[in-house]
């Protein structure tokens, strides 16, 4: 009798890119070494296999997805190059990549503290002509859509705070910070507020969050409306 094929679970990129950030902080939390079998930089043939075995992903999903974490400074590709001599005495160089979380991927999942680097360091704000307030999680935003941006810290606040797996915690806290950042221009990216909030709305579901969603909707409409 053949054997029946299981199901393979169907994950959201945003689901696949949670794991992927998880799966390079845990690594890092419990390295030993920089790099090796308990390294906190590991190569991608080790990435996939450990995930596939792990949480049943394919390469397409790792692959695809680490592109995008590296792209967006929460993973780093770290290069490590060496020499080699054949018999004849020729070398013969090669490069073996690794990949590990940054600060900024830390940062991500257990929010900003005493040493984390302003996300605008180097820039002269007053240089600007806009006028850039700071929000009491640490925040910049743009004095005009303060509202809004108290309303995400708050909103930040309840979900950490809550019961939720920490998987959904990491989800929505990342759009949060993705909204904030648009708030500290003159003209926020509507597109980019917008699909951000498609996915911090659900968060509506979290005990204690409703009014919350609501408060933070009222004001993410004036600007994308």
């Amino acid at each position: 009798m053949a054997k029946k094929k299981v199901a393979q679970i169907q994950r959201s990129n945003e689901d696949v890119r949670t794991l992927l950030l998880q799966y390079f902080y845990d690594r890092n939390q419990n390295a030993t070494s920089a790099r090796g079998k308990k390294g906190s930089a590991v190569k991608i043939s080790d990435v996939k296999k450990e995930l596939k075995a792990s949480h049943e992903l394919t390469q397409q999903e790792v692959q695809r997805n680490l592109t995008y974490l590296l792209s967006q400074g929460w993973v780093e590709q770290v290069t490590v190059e060496k020499a080699y001599p054949t018999p004849k005495g020729t070398l013969v160089p090669s490069t073996t990549s690794y990949y590990q979380i940054t600060a900024a991927g830390i940062d991500k999942i257990e929010g900003p503290g005493e040493f984390t680097m302003n996300k605008f360091h180097g820039i002269k704000i007053e240089a600007t002509g806009q006028n850039i307030i700071t929000l009491g999680d640490g925040n910049k935003v743009n004095a005009h859509f303060s509202d809004l941006g108290n309303a995400l810290s708050e909103l930040r606040e309840a979900i950490t705070s809550s019961s939720t797996p920490e998987q959904d915690k990491l989800a929505y806290v990342a759009d949060i910070e993705t909204i904030q950042s648009q708030l500290a221009k003159p003209t926020p990216n509507k597109n980019i507020i917008g699909a951000a909030w498609n996915t911090i709305k659900g968060a509506a579901t979290i005990n204690g969050c409703i009014n919350l969603v609501e408060k933070t909707k009222a004001f993410i409409e004036k600007i994308t409306s």
